[in-house]
């Protein structure tokens, strides 16, 4: 099932000479339960492209839609909500709140939607990221790695529609590194959650069932990974 559909995207910055087109008229679609590596050199439209999926940034021109909704048709409160909602954003320096604890971080985008707190799911959660007795610590009482991983709930608490990751490992070492995708694998298997994930590593693109590779704003390579 097609969950998400990118058609003719385009972001630009500056204009006249000063004009940088970020993304050059980029289409694709990824289906419901895909993990998908998106791959290229600093400065190819990665992140801007995440940030566009994600409801953050707007498009200069194209359209994005996510589970049959066109994200850039809504006004900016039901964007707002769209993002709360069907998107979970992981990034690579974690963006934890200081004075919280692992729960309180975790179920902060549950609480801003003023919806009640699914305790299974935070306890199922809590489990599957083995944060089990750090419930009560604060971000500087846990390892990097830790931190990923309660960035990774917090993304999960909403059960969104797609999961997507901006270097998700790049702040961490490699055993880390490679705990933090396989908890990515585990979330995407077990709940069905389609993934999108930015990173330079190769060896973790080829985990992906398929890679996209962007080139000055281009999609250069569309791969799809044999199981």
């Amino acid at each position: 099932m097609e969950i998400l559909k990118v058609e003719n995207l385009t972001k630009t910055y500056g204009d006249g000479d000063n004009m940088v087109k970020a993304l050059d008229d980029v289409s694709f679609v990824i289906e419901k339960g895909d993990f998908v590596a998106i791959t290229g050199p600093s400065g190819s439209g990665k992140s801007t492209l995440l940030h566009i999926l994600g409801g953050v940034d707007r498009p200069t021109s194209g359209k994005v839609w996510m589970d049959g909704r066109d994200v850039y048709g809504l006004d900016e409160e039901m964007l707002a909500v769209f993002r709360r909602r069907q998107v979970g954003l992981i990034y690579q320096f974690y963006n934890l709140i200081p004075v919280l604890d692992v729960v309180e971080n975790m179920t902060l985008p549950v609480l801003m939607d003023g919806k009640e707190v699914a305790q299974e799911r935070l306890t199922d959660l809590l489990g599957t990221l083995n944060l089990h007795g750090r419930e009560n610590h604060l971000p500087n009482q846990l390892s990097g790695g830790q931190q990923q991983r309660v960035s990774i709930g917090r993304a999960l608490m909403n059960e969104p529609v797609v999961l997507l990751a901006d270097e998700p490992t790049g702040n961490l070492d490699s055993k880390n590194s490679q705990d933090i995708i396989e908890l990515l694998k585990a979330s995407n298997r077990k709940y069905d959650q389609t993934l999108i994930i930015i990173t330079h590593d190769e060896a973790i693109a080829r985990q992906a069932n398929r890679i996209l590779t962007i080139e000055d704003g281009k999609i250069t390579r569309d791969e799809v990974i044999p199981s």
